[in-house]
């Protein structure tokens, strides 16, 4: 059925309220090369408010601060009933190691940082950013912890960071008392669908809210590019131009595979009467596991058009469609564990349905 943005939803196992469809805030500022002026982000800010979304998300390091510092602007008068969200751990000044990372002295300097910017006594949820393979779980954990219990911040989350060591974080930080991790922010949309192998499954399992972004592949979803765009150049080769295609050549992400799966979302659009972009963005809602999708906008009808994603709603024949175009496979240990075989020796040929 149609959603609303004051549809709300429980982040993951905490009792906060958040909007189906939460706005990122990283085209908050030009200082990147693109992006939204002050008063086309404070449109922006506004729209998303008038129509019920609450959810907000931003980091310490986008737009060179500017995220954060409009946000807080915007966002003053209005505070208590908004949820904010920063993360920590990218560097924050060149040369100087110890400005980003997992660790302690990161972590407060940028949450001190953010709180400035922001202009506010406390970050709703705070994410650490990317993991580093550097520091200690047990250091991330009790820092956040610290910043909970001096009510900086009112909950934690995770982002880009391998499954095992979530699963590691989570349990640890049960086992203590420490304050659970209540998101994971990940990449996930119908072209990137590898999350599915274990991060989602795993976040179900220990009550983590999922956070999709780049719902829309980079923007091949959205129906922007054929395949006379892989043709001219190959590929993966990228072209050094700095545009979005050449960035999206250069990740690998404009291939005939995406294209084809491009392909099939538009036809789903169109029986709908609605956008390749909402059809991305709504197949990434019907997951259990996702919480709420980031959207992003540098433009009052960018972030139109996006919101109308709220109101697709397919057939269990269009959503197989796109399962199908998409699907990955899931390796090991998931195919042996779904074969007939094992199902025969752990329980007789019996199929037993899952929790999930």
């Amino acid at each position: 059925m149609a959603l609303t943005l004051d549809a709300y939803r429980l982040l993951g196992r905490s009792g906060l309220r958040v909007s189906p469809l939460a706005l990122g805030t990283a085209t908050f500022g030009t200082e990147w090369g693109w992006g939204a002026e002050r008063a086309e982000a404070r449109k922006l800010f506004d729209h998303y408010v008038e129509l019920g979304g609450n959810l907000f998300d931003t980091a310490d390091t986008y737009t060179d601060g500017s995220s954060e510092r409009l946000l807080g602007e915007f966002a003053r008068e209005e505070r208590e009933r908004l949820v904010l969200t920063t993360k920590y751990s990218t560097l924050r000044r060149p040369g100087d190691p110890n400005s980003g990372g997992g660790h302690r002295k990161a972590l407060f300097g940028s949450v001190e940082g953010s709180l400035r910017r922001l202009a506010t006594d406390y970050i709703d949820l705070l994410y650490l950013h990317v993991w580093d393979f550097r520091t200690p779980a047990e250091e991330i954990l009790r820092g956040l912890d610290d910043l909970v219990r001096q009510g900086k911040v009112l909950y934690v989350a995770i982002s880009n960071t391998p499954a095992w060591q979530v699963a590691r974080m989570q349990a640890i930080a049960d086992l203590r008392g420490w304050s659970p991790l209540v998101a994971l922010q990940l990449e996930y949309s119908l072209i990137e669908r590898t999350a599915e192998r274990d991060l989602i499954p795993m976040a179900r399992e220990l009550g983590l809210g999922v956070v999709p972004y780049s719902p829309l592949g980079g923007g091949v979803l959205s129906g922007k590019y054929g395949r006379d765009d892989v043709a001219a150049t190959g590929a993966g080769t990228g072209t050094g131009d700095g545009t979005r295609k050449g960035l999206n050549l250069a990740l690998g992400t404009l291939t005939e595979r995406n294209l084809a799966v491009a392909g099939v979302a538009r036809e789903v659009a169109a029986e709908l009467g609605r956008t390749p972009a909402q059809v991305a963005l709504a197949w990434t809602l019907q997951n259990p596991g996702v919480a709420t999708t980031l959207i992003g906008a540098r433009t009052p009808g960018q972030l139109e058009e996006n919101l109308g994603a709220l109101k697709v709603e397919f057939t269990a024949a269009q959503l197989a469609r796109l399962d199908a175009a998409s699907a990955i496979e899931l390796g090991q240990p998931h195919d042996l564990l779904a074969s007939d075989h094992i199902r025969r020796v752990t329980t007789g040929g019996l199929r037993i349905e899952t929790r999930r």
